[in-house]
């Protein structure tokens, strides 16, 4: 009765001590579902307390759930929209336009992707800067951008299909929404409409469109840093040169 889209889907838990640990999953709609599930969760745990004996109040979030946290349960069970995104490069546009080849994209990959996040500890993650990507679009949109957090957190894959560069990047934790907080700015209003997220239809379908094309966007910015990655000195020719026009623009203005 707390609200009209939100609806429980799953509940998991863990028990340590005397503590119990309860995580619940809900659909939301079109909505990221922040304060939707926060609300519906105060309403589940205000009956659990009235209806079980023997338990009293802990908290609203144990941080089970995990929210802006990078932890191993959200990469294995995901949080909010989980995305798949993959492309398959002719080896003439990896030549021409990436200027690299699809075997030195497959060994950077394994090398930096997966063997040094390995190295450093990382938690069910090995991406070069999906981060960067996500918090542009996450602004853009109106969206909570804290969520990167979690939302960084995925897995590229690279293949070479003889000399074709088979490419691909999975988001299990993709927080997006087309409705509720921050959506009412101009530019917010103005970018979900240009990305056809306006649509009718049923719920949660404009969502959906808006976390696929987040992942997209993931994969293009993941694809040319790993591309300029395999020539020595590229990467910081193109901020050298990109910051000196920027400059060079404000003084002129």
């Amino acid at each position: 009765g707390c609200s009209r889209y939100a609806q429980l889907i799953g509940i998991r838990h863990e028990i340590t001590a005397n503590l119990l640990f309860i995580r619940f999953e809900f659909s939301t709609g079109d909505a990221s579902g922040h304060n939707m599930a926060t609300l519906a969760s105060d309403a589940l745990l205000g009956h659990l307390l009235k209806t079980i004996p023997g338990i009293s109040y802990g908290s609203i979030s144990g941080n089970y759930c995990t929210d802006k946290k990078a932890t191993a349960i959200n990469g294995i069970l995901g949080r909010g929209k989980n995305v798949v995104t993959e492309l398959l490069i002719p080896q003439q546009v990896v030549t021409d336009v990436l200027h690299t080849t699809a075997a030195k994209v497959v060994e950077l990959n394994i090398r930096k992707n997966l063997l040094g996040t390995l190295l450093a500890g990382g938690i069910r993650s090995a991406n070069a800067h999906y981060a960067n990507m996500l918090l542009g679009f996450y602004l853009a949109t109106g969206q909570d951008a804290a969520n990167i957090v979690e939302g960084s957190q995925g897995v590229t894959m690279a293949e070479d299909r003889d000399g074709d560069l088979y490419f691909s990047c999975t988001l299990p934790n993709l927080i997006v929404g087309t409705v509720g907080n921050g959506k009412g700015l101009g530019f917010v209003e103005t970018n979900l409409t240009r990305l056809g997220c306006r649509a009718d239809g049923e719920p949660g379908t404009n969502a959906r469109r808006l976390a696929v094309i987040a992942a997209a966007t993931v994969l293009c910015g993941e694809l040319s840093l790993l591309a300029a990655q395999t020539n020595p000195g590229e990467l910081m020719r193109a901020h050298l040169q990109l910051e000196r026009d920027h400059t060079t623009a404000k003084v002129g203005a």
